[in-house]
């Protein structure tokens, strides 16, 4: 039913005639407003996660003007909002440390302030999740607009995937088979205008997820940056945010356990990252829907991967754009999703989707060519991950799936650094590297660290691919055979603080195992001598997150704000 002016969020704060509401308006036209221009009007925040520090987002101070357009041209008031900018290069340790600070801030500025709905601009990693989870918190109307893929890199006539060649050309560096020359012309050639990793990566996996999920507009997941659709886009997010606030349609309304199991399937169509598993929990969890690790499995099982994009394909984002995007993709599999739920322009999926067309069959494969059979992540369990682990098979090398080898362990990624190149490392290509505390706590952060290089001396013998281990994460650009997230994490006394150099570790994907071949009594005895290291974090946000944070399995997200419990609305004095 349509709201009427005063039903408005934001008419609280401008609408009645009290001597605070006076102070409200007096400041609105300190800034150069008119009273007609933002009482009785939707109060449109726009959340913008620009910085000059972000080249992801380097465009959105440009794309904010336009969703202000569209706004202004719909009837509503827009205000732009500046959100703590999660930069996915230079963050350190993780920039995973910060998403729910994002989610918090988020939630807190939308809560506080006179806004009756979003538009949430962002497309880094952790700047997804993060603008959703504390949209879907605060429950106002809400539109995503994803900041869009960089244009294809180049050198030397070939295209360059971010991360992906970065690591493949590196390695080809410290084999000798490049120059310094050609480094660092691949250096000057692999980023060539703003916006998000154009690979496969986390930021183009979870803005597919948030299209499949409903919170974008059609189409916007995948448009590159540079690309003036994404203008015109933008525009339309402006407008649509308006007609949401008349209609209070909220997240609540379209996030439901259906469009989360239509995000699974998406993100298993397109080999996305297996960083997504740990966001669509925390994602879930806001709308107080328990996902559990099995369920990604389960439908990983019945999904083949289509998208033919690195890691696990040839092409780059700019391609699968052209090539029809999220729509064709989802077209392609619309047998395997539920086509009667909700999406942010009041259609349902299937709506969506009619028309949908593939232009490319080599980006986007039909079901008959498949990429790989089934989805492109495997969750594992075992009894080096009672709560699970994952991998992403359609990255790895499929020799490498069914594997027993002797761990190689190293207890954190200061001795992984200063050993995994030493020529006295007792290391073969069958041997299992093993990364401990690196997880939610030990990294801190779950630092990208779980595609451990492979050492020197073997990669100069030619081997370009072994199973690593760990408790961390992998970056969605990257590849090679590697179980991560394994939950418990070591930190806390998970089963992998017990590995020792020499142990037996066998990988079973097809039966979803990971597991330590020593006997249970020597695991017993491992256990009860180990000791819990000391905390390393006593004061600020560093702290509360070391006291809240749940493990990978659980989302990563703080325990407090996982569940779907109502604030009240604050009172307008």
């Amino acid at each position: 039913m349509k709201q009427n002016p005063e039903d408005l969020r934001s008419f609280r704060w401008f609408g009645p005639n009290t001597m605070h509401n006076f102070g409200h308006r007096s400041r609105m036209k300190q800034i150069g407003f008119r009273r007609q221009d933002f009482t009785g009007r939707p109060v449109i925040a726009i959340v913008n996660t620009w910085s000059e520090i972000n080249p992801c987002h380097l465009h959105l101070r440009e794309r904010a003007e336009s969703v202000k357009k569209g706004v202004w041209q719909a009837g509503g008031f827009p205000v732009e909002i500046p959100a703590f900018s999660i930069t996915e290069m230079y963050m350190k340790p993780s920039p995973m440390l910060y998403r729910n600070l994002l989610a918090m801030d988020t939630e807190e500025a939308l809560r506080s302030l006179p806004v009756d709905g979003v538009v949430l601009l962002g497309g880094c990693d952790k700047t997804t999740p993060g603008l959703l989870m504390g949209a879907i918190s605060m429950d106002l109307p809400a539109i995503y607009l994803p900041a869009g893929p960089m244009l294809r890199g180049n050198w030397n006539g070939q295209p360059l995937g971010s991360g992906t060649d970065a690591w493949k050309f590196w390695a080809e560096r410290c084999a000798g088979n490049i120059t310094e020359d050609d480094w660092q012309d691949i250096e000057n050639g692999i980023a060539r205008s703003p916006g998000f990793c154009m690979t496969m990566g986390t930021a183009s996996t979870m803005t597919a997820i948030s299209e499949a999920l409903g919170m974008t507009l059609p189409g916007a997941s995948s448009i590159p940056a540079a690309d003036s659709n994404h203008v015109r886009m933008a525009m339309n997010c402006g407008q649509r945010i308006v007609e949401m606030v008349w209609e209070d349609l909220k997240p609540s309304d379209i996030l439901t356990r259906e469009s989360f199991e239509n995000a699974i399937a998406v993100d298993m169509a397109i080999g996305g990252s297996t960083n997504a598993l740990i966001h669509l929990v925390a994602l879930a969890g806001r709308c107080g829907l328990p996902l559990e690790l099995a369920e990604f499995d389960e439908i990983s099982r019945r999904v083949p991967v289509l998208a033919d994009i690195r890691p696990s394909g040839r092409f780059l984002m700019e391609d699968f754009y052209y090539a029809g995007g999220i729509r064709a993709l989802m077209g392609e599999i619309r047998d395997l999703l539920h086509l009667d739920c909700r999406t942010v322009n009041g259609k349902t999926l299937g709506q969506n989707l009619d028309g949908a067309a593939v232009h490319n069959p080599e980006v986007i494969r039909p079901r008959t060519n498949p990429l790989h059979s089934t989805g492109g992540t495997t969750v594992l369990y075992g009894n080096l991950a009672p709560s699970g682990a994952v991998i992403k098979t359609s990255a790895a090398d499929p020799k490498l799936l069914r594997h027993t080898g002797p761990a190689v362990v190293f207890k954190d990624y200061r001795d992984m650094h200063a050993r995994i190149d030493g020529e006295d490392l007792d290391v073969t290509a069958a041997s299992v590297l093993v990364l401990q505390n690196a997880g939610p706590l030990g990294g801190p952060g779950m630092p990208e660290w779980g595609m451990l290089p492979v050492p020197n001396k073997l990669f100069k013998q030619g081997v370009r691919d072994m199973l690593r281990i760990s408790d961390a994460r992998m970056s969605g650009t990257a590849y090679g055979t590697c179980v991560l997230h394994i939950a418990p994490e070591s930190w806390i006394g998970g089963p992998l603080a017990l590995v020792e150099d020499g142990d037996l570790i066998s990988l079973d994907t097809a039966n979803r195992r990971i597991d330590l071949l020593i006997p249970q009594t020597e695991f017993d005895r491992r256990r009860a001598a180990w000791i819990a290291p000391a905390p390393r974090y006593l004061r600020g946000y560093m702290a509360l997150y070391n006291e809240r944070v749940t493990q990978a399995d659980k989302g990563c997200d703080f325990d407090f704000l996982g569940e779907k419990i109502a604030i009240p609305e604050p009172e307008v004095l």
